[in-house]
């Protein structure tokens, strides 16, 4: 007992004896930050419109002129407020005692410019004088928006940007990025993780090397590879409003949730030009050895279907690939989408349907799956939600650039023409809606355990001139 009350106390006397050190300016703001950028000082550029709005023209104008340091733009926990301004107590003239801007507040070293009396209240209550020194990831991020034009994002400004995608990139929910120029591309480094203070040291930064992504065709609109559909689905596997129905309706239980979520991916969005859809979503799965249990996942998603309202297409003119695969060929006179269940000879470890279309009472398509068995390859499965894919049905390519190693997300997406279909959320920035190509890598930092929620991030934006 004398032992294990000293373990206690002695280290608890030195804590009391050596506090961790509070934050003062900026790392008071990050506890309030739901998103939080950092420029660097330009004062022979033009005034910004938010220095205009916060300051007036006039003391705008004087302030710009005087700024030596970095300046910030954030948002608070209230994501839908107006943003708030800070910068160096130094840029005032007369220094840190000079009299504050209306409606500005002092936060250490920095000066605060809300953008009405209310907001600048509203932060003034919000902030926490006993805070803490940061540490991990909140650590790192902190020192990218001090030095250099950064982002730092919580969960909830990732919820505005993203919109209602913002649950798949739960593993992404709180992180910083730095931004440079490369041959007239945006280029992008940090990390992001789901937690405030992931301590794992991270190997050092590799400025200027984010991996150089091919353009996406234009018949894609969207191409995401993960090396475990746990990394996109856990954010809404955990919750019981998703899961439970998965479980009632269609009888994904845990088991085959489990199946899935273990299962390398490729998700790809394709536009349609003409139909009752804008584009059409397909979701590649290399099964491996595990073919056997998604045939009886197969089998009970079709049960599942069918008490849903939903009736499987038949049809004829189907002619099966030779590695055992399925083909959709147009009957005579019937449209080019015409779906058909592709029936093939039972063998053993096969499924006796090679695949399968269903489509609604009203006769319109919804979706289905496919699979597809080239020779000398593991089987893969394609589920589709719109029209059949258009032939022929690709297995994922095993060479250089094959699914991304364990814990690895590969992001490839065309946001120009998503702009145009009016599939991006309402919140994410012009520039990215401009961009005709944009790519990201997230990967675990080199010795760290991938199962950890912390990855490196690195990608690029493309804007047209």
């Amino acid at each position: 007992s004398l032992a294990l009350l000293l373990l206690l106390l002695l280290p608890a006397l030195q804590l009391s004896r050596l506090p961790r050190p509070r934050a003062v300016g900026l790392e008071q703001l990050l506890g309030e930050a739901s998103l939080l950028q950092s420029f660097p000082p330009t004062p022979d550029r033009p005034v910004p419109p938010l220095w205009r709005e916060r300051l007036g023209a006039a003391q705008a104008e004087s302030l710009w002129r005087r700024q030596r340091g970095p300046w910030w733009q954030f948002w608070g926990g209230h994501t839908d407020a107006a943003p708030l301004l800070a910068f160096s107590a130094s840029t005032l003239p007369g220094g840190p005692a000079a009299a504050l801007p209306a409606n500005g507040l002092r936060v250490g070293d920095l000066v605060v410019v809300a953008a009405d009396p209310l907001s600048r209240q509203l932060l003034r209550d919000r902030l926490l004088p006993q805070q803490r020194l940061s540490r991990g990831l909140n650590r790192r991020c902190l020192e990218r928006v001090r030095q250099e034009q950064a982002v730092l994002w919580n969960s909830a400004g990732l919820g505005v940007i993203a919109g209602p995608v913002a649950p798949l990139l739960q593993r992404l929910s709180r992180g910083c990025l730095s931004f440079s120029l490369a041959d007239g591309d945006l280029i992008w480094e940090g990390e992001a993780g789901d937690g405030e203070g992931l301590l794992t040291s991270l190997d050092a930064p590799r400025r200027g090397t984010a991996e150089l992504l091919p353009p996406l065709p234009a018949d894609r609109l969207l191409e995401l590879e993960g090396s475990s559909t746990d990394l996109l689905l856990e954010g809404l596997l955990s919750r019981p409003l998703i899961r439970d129905p998965l479980s009632r309706r269609y009888g994904l239980d845990a088991s085959r949730l489990a199946l899935l979520r273990r299962t390398p991916f490729r998700l790809q969005l394709r536009p349609l030009p003409e139909g009752p859809f804008q584009a059409s979503l397909e979701l590649q799965l290399p099964v491996g050895r595990q073919k056997p249990s998604w045939d009886a996942l197969l089998e009970q998603l079709s049960r599942a279907l069918v008490q849903q309202g939903l009736s499987p297409v038949t049809g004829s003119g189907v002619a099966a690939t030779s590695g055992g695969g399925t083909g959709v060929a147009r009957a005579p006179g019937a449209p080019a989408a015409e779906p058909v269940v592709t029936p093939s000879p039972r063998r053993a470890g096969t499924s006796s349907v090679a695949g399968t279309t269903w489509k609604r009472s009203d006769g319109v398509i919804v979706g289905g799956w496919r699979w597809i068995n080239p020779s000398n390859r593991d089987p893969q499965l394609l589920f589709f939600l719109g029209p059949v894919p258009a032939e022929p049905l690709l297995p994922i390519a095993q060479g250089e650039r094959g699914l991304p190693g364990p814990g690895g997300l590969r992001l490839r997406s065309r946001p120009d023409a998503l702009q145009a279909l009016g599939l991006l959320p309402a919140d994410v920035p012009e520039l990215v809606r401009r961009a005709d190509q944009l790519w990201m890598v997230a990967e675990p930092p080199v010795g760290v355990d991938p199962t950890l929620p912390l990855s490196r991030l690195s990608g690029g934006l493309r804007v047209p001139r």
